[in-house]
């Protein structure tokens, strides 16, 4: 909400005060008024069971949510500058019976009824309590001169004063409050991936191109492991056995070495290239292990404190591997870091991996620091990242991916 960020002076005169009472003022009148009109709605429909019109009265209590939360969505600007979307989906088929049976299919119809019950039985009160409370409370002081006429104007305008301090300061809670109850609506009534079959899809097609991905990364490493990697093992053994038989000053022997050195150059240009394609020590041994072997190969000391009970997912395991990778290649880079250190742990089925550093901080994922790509990556798989890298150090990059059950 833009009006928490303005200093005080800019604040007190600018329009958000007001626009915030005038939001809580309508949503106690909006709460109110469709609860009574809820209430005998259901009563009306339970009597009349048997009838059409009661049948109709229930079907309009199922599906009043939508219209409550059209009404919210347009009251929302008057405290936020984003516009909140409609989640729900056009109705392709002509007629009343095909938009209702579309609705009542929709998820976020029953989203919008909870919503609408919580409005009803405690948002409303709440903003009936503050904005009474702010407004009784001002004006009583305010007008006490006016309505008191047995107490001289000297014992009555102190009051008047400090009304007008206390309407000042109640101005404040109040706008704290319109902006707690704006993204309280906005967290219930924003669409949902689930509300999109596309999107759905989306997501799982998604989620199936990584799993092929990943498969295709290990027959790539299988490949390389067991082909390329064990013939270039030989050629440096039948090279070092040939360099061994030459004589020190045969003319061959200087090729011959070169040629050994190369091969054993190859190989190990080629062990990290299989490391980064899909590391073994992951597959046999795990997250723990294949962390720590990727800290003993940093160029700087890093400290690793990883506790899980069990194996993960591979996906998961793959996907919080690549973060570490990622991120101590940046510290590495860009950080100037004299330590780092990597935290992993499961609770709740998330695995939860921060990479913290003591370095210059002020990392930044638009300025190409492979960041964006660790977004990605995380993103694919249903994770969530989050950077805390201020001026001056400490980088806190935190990673929390679903495990399932």
């Amino acid at each position: 909400m833009e009006s928490l960020t303005l200093p005080p002076a800019k604040f007190l005169t600018s329009s958000w005060p007001w626009r915030s009472l005038l939001y809580l003022g309508s949503g106690a009148v909006l709460g109110v008024g469709t609860g009574v009109a809820l209430v005998g709605l259901t009563v009306f429909g339970m009597v009349f069971t048997l009838a059409v019109v009661g049948v109709a009265a229930l079907l309009a209590v199922a599906l009043s949510g939508i219209a409550v939360a059209r009404i919210e969505r347009w009251r929302l600007r008057l405290v936020d500058t984003v516009d909140l979307p409609d989640q729900h989906r056009p109705v392709t088929e002509p007629g009343l019976r095909a938009w209702v049976r579309t609705r009542l299919r929709e998820p976020a119809t029953w989203r919008e009824l909870g919503y609408t019950i919580v409005l009803t039985s405690i948002l409303a009160w709440l903003d009936l309590i503050v904005f009474a409370g702010a407004t009784w409370a001002v004006t009583a002081l305010l007008c006490g001169p006016v309505y008191i006429r047995d107490e001289s104007l000297w014992l009555t305008l102190p009051g008047s004063a400090a009304g007008v301090v206390l309407g000042i300061v109640a101005l404040y809670p109040v706008t704290a409050w319109a902006a707690a109850r704006a993204a309280m609506t906005r967290s219930i009534l924003a669409p949902r991936v689930d509300d999109d079959p596309q999107l759905v899809e989306l997501t799982r097609s998604r989620a199936r191109l990584v799993d092929a991905f990943e498969v295709e990364r290990r027959r790539i490493e299988r490949d390389l492991h067991d082909g390329a990697q064990q013939r270039l093992v030989a050629l440096s053994m039948q090279l070092g056995l040939a360099r061994l038989e030459l004589p020190d000053g045969s003319p061959a022997a200087d090729p011959v070495r070169r040629a050994h050195d190369l091969a054993k150059e190859a190989l190990a240009e080629l062990r990290e290239l299989i490391r980064g394609v899909h590391p073994k020590i992951l597959t046999d041994r795990g997250l723990a292990a294949a962390v720590r072997e990727v800290s003993d190969r940093a160029p700087l000391p890093v400290d690793v404190d990883i506790a899980l009970p069990a194996r993960l997912p591979e996906a998961v395991e793959v996907t919080a591997y690549f973060v570490v990778v990622e991120a101590l290649a940046n510290v590495a880079k860009h950080s100037d870091a004299a330590r780092a250190k990597v935290i992993a742990s499961v609770a709740f089925n998330r695995l939860t991996v921060q990479i913290r550093d003591d370095g210059r901080g002020g990392a930044d994922p638009a300025r190409g620091t492979g960041l964006a790509g660790l977004v990605d990556r995380v993103d694919a798989v249903g994770g969530t990242v989050s950077l805390a890298s201020p001026r001056g150090g400490p980088t806190v990059v935190h990673v929390e991916l679903p495990c399932g059950s």
